[in-house]
């Protein structure tokens, strides 16, 4: 890259330094409150996960609006993002869009409800900048300069010593519906080069690509080939995409994708809302409510290259050099590359082109909209990639990046978002959360649960759920309008949750926990132990770091992404060996070969000088790869890739600097640096980790999962010691925090060495818990002063009112050191035997369709069950689906105390559980590990337990609607235990 280049990279940090410093709102870094019991247990409303609201258009009536927007509410979430989105809808004529459109007067004085309501409950509202996807606004035409563009070309063969008369060669493809003009931009003919070809390629010589652009008059070429090997002849055009968003129209008039490479497509968006949709009424309400504004995935769709005007000019004063003699080796035909010169020249261009095109996205969309978005009062949350752009670098200026668990491959891809969300100071990393492909109302909140649970030690803090239905649609049938379902005649993506569905009944629960969890994931700083250095910053590949995503994060290590433009960051700076010591403070950097371009050890000059600073700085740097050796990403200027080298000796002649050839030996390097993880445990472990500092504790959320959901085999639960490094001081003492039940206890069993504390977790597939490092008391604990338990061989510890305390279901003696290094012998006598109910009474609410597709009957069944079957296998409840309400009775002996504490173990079960024993409710059900802590609730003699479990829809849509979900099988839901009581003995220790 040559040092003109350089300039304009510092142009894109300038950018990115302004955005970090200009956030507002949601998406700013913010001291936490200090934490309590309350502060955990009841999560604030912006601190709540939130549904994509999907709407037909402007064919929604204000007072349904409102009704939604209490139903979302009610059910313990936060807000709703509004999204025109209706790909059930087959025949677009019933949703009337030339006067129920998006953006039509009903579409204003349905937000304008949605916002009014949702003051009053204390929601958040956004609104999508257009609609479904990707942006785009009515007015726009395919031809319009402000319209997406695509840059086709068209092709002939001569061979040597042939002459070519005729029209210049036209476009492969033709133009899109609505497009009408089509501009020759250049010809070329370059000789064919067989050994540069590939599979899918055909290879040529750069030194023979020739500008025939001139000859080219009146639409005809005439041109001689030279006398040796084969020729080519190479026509571009340029014209409108003609993509519209998705599933339209949506619009009167239609609209069509705007450029997002440049000034003109953004202009086009603020545009509109600025003469179109913002009435005062509707400004001032989205002033007051302070939500986002939201752009999905960049998904578009063209026949050839993405492109705008100004990409030569643009691609000439980021490099140096012009594009046109280049143009053959980034070329696109429906995604694929058609030339190719020498591989390294071509990998070279390919880089330079892209890292362009990075530059104008970011500076003229994401940039441009965040800056417009703010000066509505409002933030921008948006997906930032789907092109080939550095979305490392997006996920930096924007307010709220966004990824999402349909498209996302792996939790790297969440990573690589994380590390421009925190390098940059901002607070919220979004998820697109719970769409599944064919699983409409078949979606379990297990498998959500599931999804979520990686996400969140891989950086996400809230959760965009997908998605709630506006409730009706012309054509819709039962149970309701769904955005995605039907979908091509099949059950489409996703869900659409809300009162329709059975497990509504109990999904504050699932609210609250996603609540809570979002409340510690959002509060202080990130911290993460390596930053990885990408010198592409693309996500959504699924494309990892060498060692650390196959053996760092099994071992207890943490990573995020960077690339170059974060480095010129004002976080960016290295103190005591830390990178970003006031974020997410890396203890190292690791720099391995650009995985996007066949892993060859690049690095741009300017970034390995910026590397030089930080490691002069103290910074400890691990290099994979022949680094001493390492090429310019682009195509080099002159002496370019000696200047190089020469800043990359220095660099690893510096003693914090390791450069290793196996990445079997990373790990290796960074011990010999002093370089250790904050989580640490002795074998490799399917536990997952994010860690969070505040003034008052570290938080360490803990995950039993997997790093993507098609891992196989299944994750096993876990049990063993896990070390914890506490940054607040030796004081600080560990806390285990419930997200399902909102409870924080102090621990009682750990130990403790300088700054780390290490205590024994045991959690089940999917499960999670969270552990706070903090000072004593700081949860309202009143074990401040007490010792605590270092060792035991009772299967639990814990404190009591009186002080350190063991559990057992097993009689027995038991030994039990003590902090103060007193052991103690223990014996418990005797310990009830576990109860197993051998009779059921059930009874349940099936579901119906009724006589409007938004109308739900009930017909209730009553069965009496010597044992616990799904309802598929029960004949009477096969094709059932609904609310089941199991009830059994448990008689305990009159000696029966409350010094037992008694769990139920509820085995197996689907979807949704609550419990109630003896008319009160129990604490809410951990749904990855349905085991309830009843003892307080139980008394001699007769007791009476219910166990209500929702399913979802499934069973019954496949005999209601079988021409959409008949090919479903049957699934299996209900209680299938196995289901046990089982009583625990506390003996006191201390």
């Amino acid at each position: 890259m040559s040092d003109h280049a350089l300039s304009r990279r510092t142009v894109l940090a300038i950018g990115l330094a302004t955005g970090a410093v200009a956030a507002v709102g949601a998406g700013t870094a913010a001291a936490a409150p200090t934490p309590t019991a309350d502060w955990f247990a009841a999560p604030a409303a912006d601190r709540r996960p939130r549904f994509r609201w999907w709407w037909p258009d402007g064919l929604v009536d204000p007072d349904e609006i409102a009704r939604e927007v209490d139903q979302i509410a009610d059910a313990g979430f936060g807000g709703a993002e509004i999204a025109a989105v209706h790909h059930s809808v087959r025949d677009k004529s019933l949703l009337d869009t030339a006067h129920h459109g998006w953006a039509s007067a009903p579409w204003r004085r349905g937000v304008e409800a949605a916002l009014r309501r949702a003051a009053r409950r204390g929601l958040t509202i956004d609104l999508t900048l257009g609609p479904s996807w990707p942006v785009a606004v009515p007015g726009v035409t395919p031809d319009d300069e402000a319209a997406a563009r695509e840059l086709v070309h068209g092709r002939a063969s001569l061979a040597a010593g042939t002459t070519y008369r005729g029209p210049v060669p036209p476009p492969g493809h033709a133009p899109a519906p609505g497009v009408t003009r089509q501009r020759l931009v250049a010809v070329q003919a370059a000789r064919v080069e067989p050994a540069h070809s590939t599979r899918k390629e055909t290879g040529l010589d750069p030194a023979t690509v020739v500008d025939l652009t001139a000859t080219a008059t009146d639409g005809t070429l005439t041109w001689t080939a030279p006398p040796e090997g084969d020729w080519v002849l190479i026509s571009y055009w340029l014209r409108g995409s003609g993509q519209q968003p998705e599933s339209g129209p949506h619009s009167a008039p239609a609209a069509y994708v705007v450029d997002h490479l440049a000034a003109a497509g953004t202009a086009a968006v603020t545009g509109f809302w600025e003469r179109q949709l913002l009435t005062p009424a509707l400004r001032g309400l989205l002033r007051a409510a302070g939500g986002a504004l939201f752009e999905d995935s960049v998904e578009l769709e063209t026949d050839g290259l993405p492109w705008t005007p100004a990409l030569p000019e643009d691609f000439e004063r980021h490099t140096g050099r012009p594009l046109l003699p280049y143009l053959p080796a980034v070329i696109l035909d429906n995604g694929n590359q058609v030339f190719a010169f020498e591989a390294q020249l071509t990998r070279q261009i390919r880089h330079d082109f892209w890292e362009t095109v990075s530059g104008l996205f970011n500076r003229h969309h994401v940039r441009a909209l965040r800056d417009w978005a703010h000066s509505l009062g409002m933030t921008l949350r948006a997906q930032p990639y789907g092109l080939q752009t550095d979305a490392i670098a997006s996920a930096a200026i924007l307010d709220a990046p966004e990824g999402e668990s349909l498209g996302f491959k792996n939790l790297d891809d969440y990573r690589c978002l994380a590390g421009g969300r925190d390098m940059a100071g901002h607070r919220v990393l979004s998820c697109e959360a719970g769409a599944y492909n064919g699983s409409a109302y078949s979606t379990t909140w297990d498998r959500f649960l599931r999804t979520m649970g990686g996400a969140y030690a891989a950086g996400v803090n809230q959760t965009v759920v997908h998605g709630f239905s506006y409730a009706a649609a012309p054509g819709a049938e039962w149970p309701g309008f769904a955005a995605f379902s039907p979908y091509n005649g099949a059950p489409g993506y996703g869900e659409s949750w809300g009162p329709r569905q059975p497990t509504w009944r109990h999904v504050n629960d699932i609210a609250d926990y996603l609540g809570r969890v979002h409340t510690v994931l959002q509060s202080g700083t990130a911290r993460a132990d390596v930053a990885v250095f990408r010198q592409t910053g693309y996500t959504a590949t699924g494309i990892g770091a060498s060692w650390f995503t196959a053996t760092g994060v099994p071992l207890g290590w943490t990573h995020q992404f960077l690339s170059g433009p974060l480095l010129d960051l004002p976080n960016a700076t290295v103190r005591n060996g830390r990178l970003a010591p006031h974020g997410p403070a890396y203890k190292a950097l690791f720099v391995e070969g650009d995985f996007f371009y066949g892993s060859t050890p690049t690095l741009a000059l300017r970034d390995a000088r910026r590397l030089l600073r930080l490691a002069e700085a103290g910074l400890p740097v691990v290099l994979l790869g022949a680094f001493d050796q390492a090429l310019t990403p682009g195509v080099p200027g002159e002496d370019e890739t000696d200047r190089l080298r020469d800043v990359l000796d220095r660099l690893l002649a510096l003693p914090t600097v390791r450069r290793v050839t196996d990445k079997a030996y990373v790990g290796d390097a960074l011990a010999s640096l002093g370089v250790t993880a904050d989580v640490r445990h002795a074998t490799a472990s399917t536990l997952l980790n994010a860690h969070r500092v505040t003034r008052d504790a570290d938080f360490y959320y803990l995950c039993n999962g997997k790093h993507a959901e098609t891992v196989k085999p299944p994750v096993a639960a876990i049990d063993h010691d896990i070390t914890l490094r506490r940054t607040g001081g030796g004081a600080s003492v560990p806390y285990r925090l419930d997200a399902w039940t909102g409870e924080a206890v102090r621990i009682a069993r750990y130990t403790e060495d300088g700054d780390s504390v290490t205590l024994r977790v045991a959690l089940q597939p999917g499960q999670t818990t969270i552990v706070a490092l903090g000072r004593p008391g700081l949860f309202g604990d009143r074990h401040a002063r007490r010792p605590h338990i270092v060792a035991t061989d009772a299967p639990e510890a814990l404190f009591t009112p009186r002080g350190p305390t063991i559990r057992t279901s097993v009689p027995g003696t038991y030994t039990t050191r003590l902090s103060t290094g007193r052991t103690v012998t223990t014996t418990v006598d005797t310990v009830p035997e576990p109860v197993v109910p051998d009779e059921w009474r059930l009874d349940v609410e099936d579901r119906y369709p009724g006589s409007a597709p938004t109308r739900t009957e009930t017909v209730r069944r009553t069965l009496t069950l010597d044992a616990l079957l799904p309802w598929s296998r029960i004949p009477e409840l096969a094709d059932s689906a609904g609310v089941g309400r199991y009830r059994t009775t448990a008689v305990l002996p009159r000696e029966w105390t409350a010094s037992y504490d008694t769990r139920l173990e509820l085995g197996q079960l689907s979807d949704t559980a609550r419990v109630t024993v003896n008319g009160v409710r129990a604490p809410a059900v951990d749904r990855l590990h349905p085991v309830v802590e009843i003892g307080a609730l139980l008394r001699p003699g007769l007791n009476v337990i219910e166990v209500e479990v929702a399913t979802p829809l499934v069973n019954r849509l496949r005999v209601a609607r079988p021409d959409v979900f008949g090919g479903v099988a049957r699934q299996d839901h209900g209680l299938l235990g196995p289901v046990r009581l089982v009583p625990y003995a506390r003996a006191v220790v201390g």
